[in-house]
């Protein structure tokens, strides 16, 4: 066997969001750290989020507040425990990336003094998102990369797709199972080249790109769960995927999200007759939790046989929507929509994927030397339907502790001397490539209509028919055939698109964003959806 290693490092970082980069910047002081990024450094979904990230910063609310709603809008199934030590862990995490020299919108009260301006979105009781502007996302990304630049024990690889992770007894290495390294896809040199690391993190985002639909950046395609699941690894709760209610309903913009602070400072959802129906279905109105609101726009759009529904907040000051939404507000302009003064076409769309790979409070998951962080894994912070603008503070909190764990554990870990080198002996160039074009829209079409906002058993079998038949003609085409980025990520997300199918298919209840007409009703116990591989 051909042994070798193009990279090595103390810790490879797979992915360069919020979870990702703010780990990396806490490890860099002490160890050597590479972080693979997919494509540009700052793409991925952290950039395109838009609301902010909730803490408890005014003095009016209260911790013991925001455990009890992220609870509530969970539906149930949250980890308590998670709950609280991601909500206690709040502010000193936001507090990191302030004096990383991220700015938070602030506000001057009437007594002069200077305070953050705190917005109110679904779920929440108290106003609690710190935000920059309508671009929240953008302002945490630009300043981590900016930072990761510059840090001289930080090393960026872009353009290049983790293929798999290497394990330990995989690779004829003695003693217990760990992760030694990563394969890489480097498609700037269009070669496989291999990565040791003592520990790996997984920091890859979600897996929104399995559906049609969906606010997220092309580069969210479930490649961690894959990875870890293939390498051993449970996954939980991957029935509960989030579809933001307002996604823009327009050929050029697919995938452009209207934020849900636009409800929490006060527009309304309205029909094309120009009816507000949010308050025919929940006491919250607009400011229900996602799941509900989701499902009463998917309701009326049936029912009425409607293209989409409608988005309006041309009631408020011109200059308050402005001031508060400058980039939506401009971003409409370009598409001949005035958000100042009239209703904007919306449509749900898939948008946050609740569960993952399990972890512990560190990070930790099932397999040795391996982490799981941010949208990757499943903490049980969001049970069946996850809260506004936890996510990016999920990110923050665990790259945190995380890093405290592999501080500590770092010194005691064996390094491995030699790694295999990638086989390409029995592979030839396809020219056939259509036929993964082909699969591709075909798993994500079937996705969108059987394994969508509402489901049925006969749907959910169906889909996993289909799978089935997609994941042999991918592993032949896999083996036989050189690899590609479309390749890669195909082979990852009818991997996730299994495990979403088997999750749901086991819940037998209605709960959160799992609603199936089958069992509309939940059962009295709340309990998660686990799956183990089997022996690997």
């Amino acid at each position: 066997m051909t042994h070798s290693i193009d990279y090595h490092c103390d810790v490879l970082i797979i992915g360069s969001g919020a979870a990702g980069l703010s780990l990396a910047l806490r490890l860099a002081a002490k160890h050597q750290v590479t972080v693979l990024s997919k494509g540009p450094v700052n793409e991925g979904s952290t950039l395109y989020a838009q609301g902010g990230i909730a803490a408890v910063f005014d003095e009016t609310d209260s911790i013991e507040s925001h455990i009890e709603d992220t609870l509530i809008a969970g539906d149930g199934l949250c980890d308590r425990e998670a709950v609280s030590f991601i909500a206690t862990n709040a502010r000193r995490c936001v507090q990191w990336l302030i004096d990383n020299g991220v700015t938070f919108d602030k506000e001057t009260r009437a007594n002069g003094e200077k305070h953050y301006h705190l917005t109110r979105e679904g779920g929440h009781s108290h106003r609690r998102i710190l935000h920059s502007a309508d671009a929240t996302g953008r302002a945490v990304e630009t300043t981590l990369v900016s930072q990761a630049l510059s840090h001289p024990n930080i090393h960026i690889i872009e353009r290049s797709n983790a293929v798999d992770l290497i394990v330990s007894d995989k690779i004829g290495l003695e003693g217990p199972r760990r992760v030694v390294g990563a394969w890489i896809w480097n498609r700037n040199r269009e070669k496989v080249e291999t990565c040791r690391a003592a520990s790996v993190v997984l920091a890859t985002g979600g897996a929104a790109k399995v559906y049609q639909y969906t606010t997220n950046p092309d580069v969210a395609s479930g490649d961690g769960i894959a990875m870890a699941w293939r390498a051993g690894c449970r996954v939980a709760n991957l029935e509960f995927n989030q579809f933001h209610p307002t996604c823009l309903f327009h050929p050029q913009a697919r995938n452009f999200l209207l934020t849900e602070a636009l409800r929490g400072e006060g527009a309304h959802l309205k029909r094309p007759d120009g009816t507000r129906f949010m308050p025919d279905f929940d006491a919250r109105n607009e400011l229900a939790p996602r799941d509900i609101v989701a499902r009463a726009i998917d309701h009326e759009m049936k029912r009425l046989g409607a293209d989409c529904m409608y988005l309006d907040i041309s009631h408020q000051p011109a200059d308050f929507v402005r001031s508060h939404f400058p980039t939506i507000y401009e971003k409409l302009l370009t598409l001949g929509f005035d958000l100042t003064k009239e209703p904007i076409p919306i449509v749900p769309a898939a948008h946050y994927t609740c569960g993952g790979v399990m972890v512990d409070q560190h990070g930790r998951t099932d397999l040795d030397g391996l982490y799981a962080i941010g949208e990757v894994s499943y903490t049980g912070l969001h049970g069946a339907n996850r809260m506004a603008s936890n996510s990016l503070l999920e990110c923050l909190v665990y790259g945190w502790s995380a890093a405290e764990d592999i501080m500590q554990r770092l010194p005691q870990t064996a390094v491995v001397t030699a790694l295999p080198a990638w086989d390409e002996s029995r592979v030839d160039d396809s020219d056939e490539r259509v036929v993964i074009q082909h699969n591709w829209h075909e798993l994500r079409l079937f996705m969108w209509d059987y394994v969508g906002i509402v489901r049925t058993s006969k749907r959910l079998e169906r889909a996993l028919r289909r799978i089935t038949t997609l994941q042999q003609e991918i592993d032949e085409y896999y083996a036989h055939f050189r690899i590609s980025n479309n390749l890669l990520e195909l082979r990852n997300l009818v991997q996730v698109a299994e495990l979403m199918v088997r999750c749901a298919m086991a819940r037998k209840e209605s709960r959160g964003l799992h609603f199936t007409l089958d069992y509309p009703q939940q059962l009295a116990q709340a309990l998660p959806t686990i799956l183990q591989p089997e022996a690997i």
